[in-house]
């Protein structure tokens, strides 16, 4: 389905829960965030034939998202049930990797496509601090247990902070050499939280091309015409991209959606439109009066986020962790 400036939206990120067993600064505002009741959280059931309709109108890829997707008990079983619908060409999750380590090798059985980690920082204390709670060993874990389990390709998603350290690059590089993984650098965007002191994405671009291991060359290595421009260095298994929704946006190209945990359309990750779907689907709406619903949506897509404007501040009042990163 086309939008009002000509892009196809084929893509929606799904929060199943806005709960997360991290903390971290970037993500959530410093005075916290009132966690939504069970009862306002979509059921699986209500999430599945909201999928099937949203798939008649041309989504064909679906991420599922968080807070931490994996704290939702039944997690697995909903994975298996969106498979057998056979109705989309990919199927992906973000997660902070510190539940997944017991849990790849089945999301992989029940149909899980590739998964991305978050993964700031290599240093153990620096990685609890951000985090607040998080402990390193337990993410590190999930990123071999993912590899074993051939979610691939593994994308490491790394937001620039000013805890990012040369030591952690030595980390990222030694990663790409060795392994099959998509290190993905993310410029940090001013959204409720704290950390927008870290180096740029052209520092981070120059400290590679400077490590003496040659120099980036580009590299077709994403799914879906995602918003990273990928690069390797010579010889390496894996990839670095860069994602610079801030001062290179991407939103020409911006191909989806997102639904939170608690049923509502979101347009634009930076905005405060959104559309109501819980309301009208628990009233007994027909296929046909969701299906307009979507459509709203995408009619309402902003030709471009409020991050492009020469503020640089967001005007929305909502964390990460609500919308669905």
């Amino acid at each position: 389905m086309k939008d009002g400036y000509n892009r196809s939206i084929n893509y929606l990120r799904l929060s199943v829960t806005d709960r997360c067993n991290f903390r971290c600064r970037y993500c959530l505002p410093s005075k916290g965030v009132e966690w939504l009741k069970h009862s306002d959280i979509l059921s699986y059931e209500e999430l599945l034939r909201l999928i099937i309709v949203f798939n008649c109108e041309g989504i064909t890829r679906v991420r599922l998202t968080g807070g931490e997707p994996l704290v939702r008990k039944g997690i697995v079983d909903f994975v298996a049930a969106i498979s057998k619908l056979k109705v989309l060409d990919d199927l992906s999750l973000t997660t902070n990797g510190s539940l997944l380590a017991p849990m790849a090798e089945g999301l992989k059985a029940a149909g899980l496509s590739r998964v991305n980690i978050s993964l700031d920082t290599a240093n153990p204390s620096r990685f609890t601090q951000i985090t607040s709670c998080g402990r390193l060993d337990d993410t590190l874990r999930g990123i071999e247990s993912a590899l074993a389990a051939g979610l691939t390709p593994v994308k490491l998603n790394v937001v620039l902070t000013e805890e990012f350290s040369n030591t952690d690059l030595a980390y990222f590089i030694d990663q790409v050499y060795n392994f099959p993984v998509n290190v993905r650098f993310i410029e940090y965007m001013p959204v409720g939280g704290q950390g927008g002191n870290g180096p740029s994405i052209a520092e981070i671009k120059d400290m590679l091309n400077a490590a003496g291991l040659g120099q980036l060359e580009p590299a077709a290595v994403d799914i879906g015409n995602g918003p990273a421009k990928n690069y390797r260095l010579p010889e390496s298994k894996g990839a670095f991209g860069f994602i610079t929704p801030v001062t290179d946006h991407f939103c020409v190209n911006c191909n989806r959606l997102r639904l939170t945990a608690d049923g509502k359309l979101i347009p634009c990750l930076l905005s405060d439109r959104a559309v109501d779907v819980k309301t009208p689907l628990r009233a007994g709406a027909s296929d046909e009066e969701l299906a307009e619903l979507f459509r709203q949506a995408v009619r309402e897509k902003p030709e471009r986020h409020c991050l492009c404007r020469t503020s640089g501040h967001s005007d929305f009042g909502h964390s990460m962790s609500q919308i669905g990163g």
